[in-house]
């Protein structure tokens, strides 16, 4: 198809611009909701190709969006940038660079678009629901269909995403000398470590590919002072929203009933929650035979595939939306949030890979523009999949 034709090539004469870029960001890696290098320069980087481009969208100072083509259908095209306190060892450079390829790509060819494609920013996936923020906002609003990839150890077109809630619980308990007078003191940290265990025993009953993990955040003030504050933070994951807020509870319940046996005071906090994601299949599908035009094979991931949470997973609940993951190191050498990910995220075979699912995303945006029925079928299954 010609038009696929134009749209790769001028992905391939944006790589001296966009490979740069991608490092840069790399280079400096900033966590949610900080993104103000990478929004910069990612902005810039769009209004060098002619684009207009609007910062800070849906309440969010390091968001952007930017549209482009003609009346008729809008299909987003999602960039993240956030980075993790390792570094970018999720590869969000790699998903910015994607995404500003593929439209770069399209919009080699704007005043032939049969519709209009949106490049949307999207801040803090890693812990602050970005997405949601702009969901909830209206960022959204007149999209027909969302997309974005992420690169992995694996090569797939749709991956199970399991839902999660960040709860965070704070006790309160009362200071007093740890040697002279002890008994003074109610030891937060002792319900804190009681939580942590009345948790792990809850795990053999949990279904299935749920996961639940957590760290402890403040565990006292100081070695002779019975801690009078302590903190810690979970994660609770299941393949379903409904079964993730069913393992927070029972999360919530053990602290309670530690506080209550330790004395101490809890407070209950639910730092962000995501849910699971509804990869369509139609897109997906699309997505496959382009991938295949570029010499890759790329199919759904069997059951059972280990799998993380993003707040992809609720863009997927508002809209058709796909969320493929594209390899860029060995299975099991390097997977996301190692430090052994971070190099892999800054390499030729990264960069590589970017390039072609920029042009993969990019022919399927397009196709789902230029071809009404694929569009109306991706919208009727989104709509099954709701009910």
């Amino acid at each position: 198809m010609e038009a696929h034709l134009e749209i790769c090539h001028a992905i391939d004469s944006f790589q001296e611009k966009v490979v740069p870029l991608s490092h840069d960001i790399h280079e400096h890696p900033e966590l949610k909701f900080r993104e103000h290098f990478a929004c910069r320069v990612l902005t810039q980087a769009i209004r060098e190709l002619g684009l207009e481009v609007q910062t800070g969208i849906g309440g969010l100072e390091t968001s952007f969006r930017c549209a482009f083509g003609n009346p008729g259908p809008t299909i987003a095209i999602l960039a993240e940038y956030d980075a993790l306190p390792n570094g970018h060892s999720c590869g969000h450079n790699l998903i910015a660079g994607a995404a500003l390829a593929a439209a770069s790509g399209l919009a080699s060819m704007r005043q032939k678009l049969p519709g209009q494609v949106v490049l949307m920013g999207t801040p803090a996936e890693e812990g602050g629901g970005g997405k949601i923020a702009l969901l909830d906002n209206g960022a959204f609003k007149e999209v027909d269909a969302a997309m974005m990839a992420h690169p992995a150890d694996c090569e797939y077109s749709a991956m199970a995403v399991l839902a999660m809630q960040h709860l965070r619980m704070t006790f309160h308990g009362r200071a007093a000398h740890g040697a002279a007078a002890p008994w003074n003191g109610v030891n937060a940290l002792a319900a804190v470590l009681q939580t942590f265990q009345s948790v792990d025993a809850a795990r053999v009953h949990l279904r299935d590919l749920s996961r639940v993990h957590g760290i402890i955040t403040n565990g006292g003030q100081a070695v002779n002072i019975i801690p009078e504050l302590a903190q810690c933070e979970f994660s609770a994951r299941a393949i379903t929203a409904k079964y993730a807020d069913q393992i927070a509870e029972r999360i919530r319940r053990c602290a309670d009933a530690a506080a209550m046996s330790t004395g101490a005071r809890v407070e209950h906090e639910t730092v962000c929650a995501y849910k699971n994601m509804i990869s369509n299949r139609v897109m997906t599908q699309i997505y496959e035979r382009n991938s295949e035009k570029l010499d890759t094979i790329t199919r759904e991931a069997p059951p059972g595939t280990p799998t993380g949470s993003t707040d992809m997973g609720d863009v997927s609940h508002a809209l058709p939306a796909i969320h493929p993951m594209f390899q860029i190191s060995n299975p099991g050498e390097g997977t996301c949030h190692e430090e052994v990910f971070v190099r892999y995220s800054d390499s030729e075979r990264g960069y590589t890979a970017m390039s072609r699912v920029a042009k993969a995303m990019a022919l399927t945006a397009y196709d789902l523009l230029a071809n009404s029925e694929a569009l109306a079928a991706a919208k009727a299954e989104f709509a099954s999949a709701r009910k």
